[in-house]
Order: structure tokens, then C-alpha cells, then sequence
């Protein structure tokens, strides 16, 4: 197993990898920091809550294409494309003067992101030798949890000083230097020979039907009218699968359709882990009803889980054996419920603090999941390891907008009591997380190896 000095013979490649995925996380907090601000200057408050649905949309679109973009064009243009894309979105942003431009620039942003994110994961196998894949990984994962802390602070601080034109045109100065160094440095690196392939529209008409169904159905106020979204969106999500086994353009390995195959595990494990991921939406505003915390405290507490997936799976890419892998879920799920129980109205600081070392380690199940469950989805493709690492982005944005959609489901069963809402939370991902113990259970036993 490689260490993680070995890994910093690769320090220029990854930090364009690593770079890639950045960017893209820290523009989802930091656009919802700034956007309040902005929607008080340019207008739009009807449109507003868009803003996240359009990014979200475009990212999983992006995230699908990754495999094709790269064959088609290879490492080098495919990364130019993606910061290009995300530095013109960002340039759209700052310029807006209504909020209808403002949506269109956030289209291009997550197309940008998707791309980055897709590409980040992929390149792992195509840059990096197999023994350092998993620390390899750990360093991409653990940039979504360095985006939760960066967004808020930079976007926040910005918001209060009335410069949220600056936020969008820095994120467009970090995309356009980031962009030279990918052209730099991935002139010298070996990257995957361009070759044609098929598109695979079907498979994208029904992701983006499947995520913008979801996304819809958390702004709509009708109860009837969300559940009926949320059932198109399941339509749409098997419509996908079906596609992508009979299709003659597949966006996942070939073995995932398989019976006997451990790779369908691989990629249910990672959706759930990404999934539980949603309950961050929420901790702010329960820190402050619950706790009394302020806002900027209670703010850190939507980067307590990410904190806690990004720290420890530094550690557990150094670690072996299938056990880690089923442990994840496992402390995930104990952690949510813990969090369950120890939730309380007008709660003490002693108790909030235990709310925060409680996120802490729930999000450490993550963490300590995660960077072996994308070597097991390159290891176990075979030939198709390449589609499978490009397949973890497209998995973790899908998986990211369904939890979303969850976690609103959820928390509206507690409604109008804030603490039932966020016992609901909690429990119903504690559940869920259990479902992953089980997937990464069945797992280990089919592949059978220890890495």
C-alpha cells in the first residue's frame, strides 16, 4: 500500500484534481451565503430558491457525462471545458443585474462543477497507481467537507460587507488559475487516449428529469403536488436503470447489472453515505431555534458532519480490510441516532455541545467508508474502471439530491414542532444509514478479497 509521502510525488496532479472538486463545493455554500444578499439588490425573490435547483441540475448532467467528455476529448480539453465553464458561470453570477441571468450563470456553474467533480474521480485511476488510489480518494472526498467550511466563512463574511459581486468573481479568478495549471501540468501526465463514443442522451434525459423532479418538489407548497413530483422523480431514476442496462451507451460498469456482481453494493453504499450528507441543510437553523446559538456559530454546526468524513478518512485510507467499510455506515447511523435522542428544546451548552462532537462522529462513518468504496468500484470494473471512478461523481450528485429531497420530507412530518422535525431528521437517516451497513455488508462478502 502506498504512503502518503509516495502520494506527494503527485502533489502538481492532484492538486488540479483536488482543485476541481474545490471549486465546486465551495460554490454551493457560498452561494447560499451571498444570495440573500443579492437577491435584496437585484430582485428576484420568487426565483430564489431556483438558484440551488438549476446548479443541482446541471451538475448531475455534467457528473453523467464525465466518461464520454473525456473519451471524446481527453484529460487536458476535458478539464479546460470544466473550469470554463465554471469561471463564465461564475462571471455570469458577479455581472447579473436580474435574477433570471443569475439562474442562467448558476446553469453554467454546475455544469462546470459537475465536469470537475466527475473528472477528479476518474483521473484517480488514470494518474495514479493502484496502491495510492485510496489516499488518492481520501484527498478528493475530503475537499466537499473543506468546501463546507470555506464556503459559509468566505461567502458570509463577503454578504456582510455588501460584496457578493466579489464572491462570484473570486470563485471565477480561483477557476481560471486552476484551469492554466490543469493545461500545465496534464501536458506531462499520461491521461486516458481519446476515442469516440456514444452520448448517452437517454440515460441523461432521465437523470435530469429524475433530479429536477426532486428538486422541484422541495419549493412546491402542496403536499400533493411534491409527492407527485417525488414519484416521477422514482419513475424517472428507473427509467435510468433500465436504460443503462439495455442502452447501447451505458453510464455505469456493465457488472453493476449483474446478479452475482459485488459492484451494485459498491455504488448503493456510496448513495447512501452521500445521501445522509442532507441533514446539514438543517443543523444551522436547529442550533439556532434549539441551542440559541448564533448565527455564525450555529453555522459551523452544518460543517460538523462534513468536518468529521473529511478528518478521519485521512486515516482510514491508510487502513485495510473489509471490516472498515462496514463500520461506516455503521458509526453513521449511531451517531444519527444519538443525535435523535439527545435532541431537546432550550438546550443547555453543555448539550449543545454534545449535538456538535455527536456530528462529529456520525460524519466520521463517512469518512471511514468512503475513499475504500471508490477503490472497490475501480478494482472490481475491470476493464471499465475508468467508467466506474467517473460513475462515484454521478452517484454521490444523484445520491445528494435524493437526500435533499428526503430530509425536507422528514423534517415536514415533525412540522410545526421543531424538535420532532429534527428527531425525524435524524432517526429516518439512522435508518437509512443502517441500509448502508447491510449493502456494505453483502459487499465484503461478494468481493470476497481484502485490499
Amino acid at each position: 500500500m502506498g504512503t502518503w509521502r509516495d502520494l506527494r510525488s503527485y502533489g502538481e496532479v492532484m492538486t488540479v484534481l483536488a482543485g476541481g472538486v474545490l471549486a465546486g463545493a465551495v460554490s454551493i455554500y457560498l452561494a447560499a451565503s451571498v444570495l440573500p444578499t443579492a437577491v435584496g439588490q437585484i430582485g428576484g425573490q420568487d426565483l430564489y430558491a431556483w438558484t440551488m435547483t438549476v446548479f443541482l441540475v446541471g451538475q448531475v448532467a455534467a457528473a453523467l457525462l464525465t466518461a464520454s467528455v473525456l473519451r471524446a476529448v481527453g484529460a487536458r480539453t476535458a478539464y479546460t471545458a470544466g473550469f470554463g465553464l465554471f469561471a463564465a458561470g461564475s462571471v455570469v453570477c458577479a455581472l447579473a443585474p436580474a435574477m433570471p441571468v443569475m439562474l442562467g450563470g448558476r446553469v453554467l456553474q454546475g455544469l462546470g462543477a459537475g465536469l470537475l467533480t466527475g473528472l477528479g474521480f476518474a483521473m484517480i485511476h488514470a494518474t495514479l497507481p493502484p496502491p495510492l488510489w485510496s489516499r488518492g480518494s481520501a484527498v478528493i472526498s475530503a475537499m466537499f467537507g473543506l468546501g463546507n467550511v470555506l464556503g459559509p466563512a468566505t461567502g458570509g463574511a463577503l454578504a456582510q460587507a455588501g460584496a457578493w459581486r466579489w464572491a462570484f468573481g473570486a470563485l471565477a479568478a480561483g477557476a481560471v488559475l486552476l484551469g492554466a495549471g490543469a493545461r500545465r501540468t496534464l501536458r506531462r501526465v499520461p491521461t486516458p487516449q481519446a476515442t469516440a463514443g456514444r452520448v448517452p442522451w437517454w440515460s441523461l434525459v432521465s437523470v435530469v428529469a429524475a433530479a429536477s423532479a426532486l428538486g422541484a418538489a422541495g419549493l412546491v407548497d402542496s403536499p400533493a403536488l411534491a409527492v407527485a413530483l417525488g414519484v416521477v422523480a422514482v419513475v424517472a431514476l428507473a427509467g435510468f436503470v433500465v436504460v443503462d442496462r439495455r442502452g447501447p451507451a451505458r453510464v455505469l460498469p456493465a457488472a453493476v447489472h449483474r446478479r452475482d456482481s459485488a459492484l451494485r453494493w459498491v455504488f448503493l453504499t456510496i448513495a447512501v453515505l452521500a445521501a445522509a450528507v442532507a441533514v446539514e441543510t438543517f443543523l444551522p437553523l436547529f442550533g439556532q431555534r434549539l441551542a440559541g446559538l448564533s448565527p455564525l456559530v450555529a453555522g459551523f454546526y452544518g460543517a460538523a458532519l462534513s468536518l468529521g468524513w473529511a478528518g478521519v478518512q485521512v486515516w482510514s485510507a491508510g487502513a485495510r480490510g473489509p471490516a472498515v467499510v462496514v463500520a461506516g455506515p455503521v458509526v453513521l447511523a449511531g451517531g444519527l441516532a444519538a443525535l435523535a435522542l439527545l435532541t431537546a428544546g432550550d438546550a443547555p451548552v453543555a448539550l449543545a455541545v454534545g449535538w456538535l462532537v455527536t456530528l462529529v462522529v456520525a460524519g466520521a462513518g463517512i469518512g471511514l467508508a468512503m475513499p475504500h468504496l471508490t477503490v472497490y468500484a475501480m478494482t472490481l470494473a475491470g476493464d471499465e474502471s475508468q467508467r466506474a471512478a467517473a460513475s462515484v461523481a454521478t452517484v454521490l450528485t444523484m445520491a445528494t439530491a435524493v437526500g435533499s429531497a428526503v430530509a425536507g420530507l422528514l423534517v415536514a412530518l415533525g412540522q410545526p414542532d421543531l424538535v420532532a422535525s429534527a428527531r425525524w431528521l435524524f432517526a429516518g437517516f439512522a435508518v437509512i444509514a443502517l441500509v448502508g451497513a447491510v449493502t456494505a455488508r453483502l459487499l465484503t462478502a461478494r468481493a470476497g478479497v481484502s485490499r
